[in-house]
């Protein structure tokens, strides 16, 4: 590692408008372009915790206590904010995450401000329903807020993640405590700043920095009424079983192996251009890729010289170059991984077709840089076709019969996302409905709109964010039954 590059050197984390250290272990977040320093922080331990759920609670009286309009004004000054510092807080972003600069200010600063500019519209539709019971009767419900809520995050879409978590926590009339992937804290810090600066009272939004230990103590913590996290499976599996001791609500968005199928009349351009969004984009760190490219038969041989070519004019390079179109994977750690991916790849008989290798060469040497992956004649009970890998490598498979791709899509544990190629009408809306995932793309792939609900099933995932549908998960129904008439008992 070479010199500290102390971008931010006294990091902590944000409680009630102050920044506040740790008690916990020092961690550094890296530079992941060329292996420096950003910034240290202590993480948070459990009186930091104990700290941030009782701001947040004093917060979220004085938030329910404002006219439902005023904090949609106050969530849409948040957007403004957001699109008036894009230029800074993408490059916070690309500095902390790899990722090109020509992604950042659409992909994630973009996406959080248009989250809270949609969430900010819902403030006054949180309401319940009115049931008639009859000339001596009727009933009503209540949505209310949970309360404090936590998020946890990853470290692909940091500042993107935060706000797909806070928006509707805030709009619902919740508190919100998020912790920020160690790897990636920087710019949740500063949405916490933004958030208050648009009037949201101090301690509404607390950002904590740590890496697992805070996220238990955040999960065990009995003043936390729900958990929603961005991760792996292992992690989602540990934090439900922690959010159980105590009967959290959760929401769990978690990783996937999603299919991509190319049928035979499908525009080929379109398709090559798809696949490569579902497998380059970010370098590959995004959950719901289609690393499973399945195409037909017909198309294979036309499918991967088109493929190959484009994948290899991907201009690698220093993410805050305009011109980059693939920057660094998020650590060495990562890098090592996704390498021994193809490295097995390779073992098991699949065909490299190109890409795979780390670049090491004069500006990339000190960084996590690596040359996209494609593999063919892969088969289905592959590694590299079962296993989530989180990096820039596809596996290209071939088929015959519709029926017959179908049920191998399905056939995984995951089903967070699938897409298909196709100009057949009929066909489209048929394989999308036989697709076990959350969420179905048609000629198109990684699109996620604010207002379209994205999440999992099977082993991807318990609720949706976004949407309408996400008040759902930062509410609950409260029954009232109203009684007009006398009160009749048997005794």
């Amino acid at each position: 590692m070479t010199a500290p590059d102390t971008l931010m050197p006294d990091l902590a984390s944000h409680i009630a408008g102050e920044k506040v250290a740790g008690g916990g272990e020092e961690i550094a977040t890296i530079n992941p372009a060329n292996g420096t320093i950003l910034a240290r922080f202590a993480a948070a331990d459990s009186a930091t915790i104990d700290r941030a759920v009782a701001a947040a609670q004093a917060a979220q009286r004085e938030w329910l206590a404002m006219p439902s309009a005023e904090r949609g004004r106050i969530l849409n000054r948040v957007a403004n904010l957001l699109r008036a510092r894009t230029d800074e807080l993408a490059r916070l972003e690309v500095l902390d995450t790899g990722k090109p600069i020509q992604e950042a200010p659409e992909a994630d600063i973009g996406s959080a401000a248009d989250c809270f500019e949609f969430f900010a519209g819902l403030t006054q539709i949180v309401h319940g329903e009115h049931m008639p019971l009859g000339e001596d009767a009727f009933a009503y419900t209540r949505r209310e807020p949970l309360g404090v809520c936590a998020g946890i995050g990853a470290w692909n879409y940091p500042i993107q993640i935060a706000s797909w978590k806070t928006a509707p926590a805030l709009a619902a009339g919740n508190a919100m405590i998020f912790k920020p992937s160690e790897l990636t804290p920087i710019t949740a810090l500063k949405l916490a700043e933004i958030v208050e600066e648009a009037g949201a009272p101090k301690g509404l939004l607390n950002v904590v920095l740590g890496a697992g230990a805070t996220g238990a103590a955040m999960t065990a913590h009995p003043g936390v009424a729900k958990v929603s996290l961005t991760g792996s499976v292992p992690t989602g599996k540990r934090i439900m079983a922690a959010a159980a001791e105590t009967l959290k609500h959760v929401t769990m968005e978690l990783g996937g192996k999603s299919a991509l199928i190319v049928f035979e009349d499908a525009d080929i351009d379109d398709s090559v251009s798809a696949a490569l969004l579902a497998n380059f984009y970010t370098q590959g760190e995004i959950c719901s890729n289609g690393t499973r490219v399945f195409v037909h038969e017909s198309l294979r041989e036309e499918f991967l010289a088109r493929l190959t070519e484009r994948t290899e004019k991907i201009r690698i390079g220093g993410p805050l170059d305009p011109d980059t179109q693939m920057g660094p994977l998020i650590s060495e750690a990562h890098l090592q991984k996704v390498l021994s991916y193809v490295e097995k790849g390779v073992a098991e008989g699949a065909k490299l077709v190109t890409g795979g290798e780390r670049l090491t060469t004069d500006a990339f040497k000190n960084g996590f840089f690596m040359r996209p992956a494609i593999f063919s004649e892969t088969r289905d009970d592959m590694t590299i076709v079962c296993e989530e890998i989180f990096g820039p490598v596809m596996s290209v498979l071939s088929f015959t019969e519709e029926e017959d791709v179908v049920a191998r899509a399905n056939a995984t544990p995951f089903g967070l996302a699938a897409g298909l190629m196709t100009q057949n009408l009929a066909r489209a809306h048929r394989v999308a409905a036989a697709l076990q995932a959350g969420t179905i793309w048609v000629n198109s792939y990684n699109l996620t709109p604010i207002a379209m609900p994205f999440g999992g099933t099977k082993q991807s995932g318990i609720g949706r964010e976004n949407g309408l549908a996400a008040l759902d998960f930062y509410t609950e129904r409260k029954s009232v039954y109203v009684n007009l008439g006398k009160v009749e008992a048997p005794y």
